[in-house]
């Protein structure tokens, strides 16, 4: 048996949402981490930014954390885990970022707040500010709005010197689309497209713009990354296996909203395993060899308590 402090060790360096218990099983905070390892960590070393949690770090008996494949998802889970069930130490409901969705037109692509019918939307997206940014990166590579005939004397100069015309339409709205599918080689190329005149501008000693810059290449990494904890799924509930424990995960309309954790034979597993849809198997195995190497720090199999809670 070791301390939560000491089984924080295990925890992988990347992007997670962890859970802190308390020694009932208890649920008593939830939050998410670029790097789950250090921030978990953290709280034992210095919590004087968060002088309120020194009371719950007294109380924490072990941590349980899900590894995400980026900071969006990571994001996106602590936002449906906060929005179902809000632990005691918890202070906002769903963090602070606003779901947004990227909606294209036949002329340019803009940040809505709820779907609309007639053009596509892409998204969920966390973060109304950064998800801006990132649509003007898209303008900044492939002026859309510029390949059309309606336009102002002085948009119509602009085109002209941007070398579009409206024969382009087609090509640059399907970079556009390819960007927003998370096409690998289209996000590669319009993030080397933004460096270059990130470079330009600094070789100028345009700083802010290159600053600018800066921000939307940051933002365009932000909506790409890999995230599938929150979408248009049916309801489903998708586990992982790994040395005795047993890990399931909760999708309810759409969003992923709970994860459980509890001790498991591998023949009791199988038929929950093998009602799991494929592209779910990757992510929750994984989180169940954490779950397990977690759980191996704690008091043993035999004396867990609340983990099914």
């Amino acid at each position: 048996m070791v301390s939560a402090y000491e089984s924080a060790a295990l925890l992988p360096t990347g992007p997670g949402v962890y859970r802190f218990r308390d020694g009932r099983g208890r649920v008593l905070y939830v939050g998410r981490a670029a790097n789950l390892r250090t921030r978990v960590r953290s709280y034992w070393r210095d919590v004087r930014d968060r002088p309120h949690l020194t009371r719950m770090v007294a109380q924490v008996d072990r941590v349980e954390a899900v590894r995400c494949r980026s900071r969006h998802e990571a994001a996106w889970l602590e936002r449906n885990v906060l929005e179902h069930r809000m632990p005691p130490w918890n202070r906002t409901p769903g963090g602070q970022e606003v779901p947004v969705w990227l909606r294209m037109t036949a002329t340019d692509v803009d940040v809505v707040h709820e779907r609309r019918s007639g053009d596509p939307h892409y998204g969920p997206y966390l973060g109304g500010a950064q998800v801006r940014q990132a649509a003007a990166g898209l303008r900044r590579i492939y002026p859309l709005r510029y390949a059309t005939e309606r336009l102002t004397p002085a948009e119509r100069e602009l085109a002209r010197v941007r070398g579009i015309a409206v024969e382009h339409r087609e090509v640059l709205a399907d970079q556009v689309r390819a960007v927003l599918e998370r096409d690998a080689d289209a996000v590669a190329t319009i993030c080397a497209a933004l460096v270059d005149r990130r470079d330009q501008a600094t070789a100028r000693l345009a700083y802010e713009q290159a600053a600018a810059i800066q921000s939307e290449i940051e933002a365009l990494a932000w909506i790409s990354q890999a995230q599938q904890v929150t979408g248009d799924e049916a309801d489903l509930d998708a586990y992982g296996w790994h040395d005795g424990v047993l890990v399931r995960f909760e999708l309810r309309a759409g969003r992923v909203r709970d994860w459980r954790i509890r001790s498991c034979t591998a023949q009791a597993a199988r038929r929950h395993l093998a009602g799991t849809p494929a592209h779910w198997r990757e992510f929750a195995d994984k989180n169940a060899e954490l779950a397990a190497e977690l759980a191996r720090s704690w008091k043993g199999l035999a004396t867990w308590k609340g983990l099914a809670t």
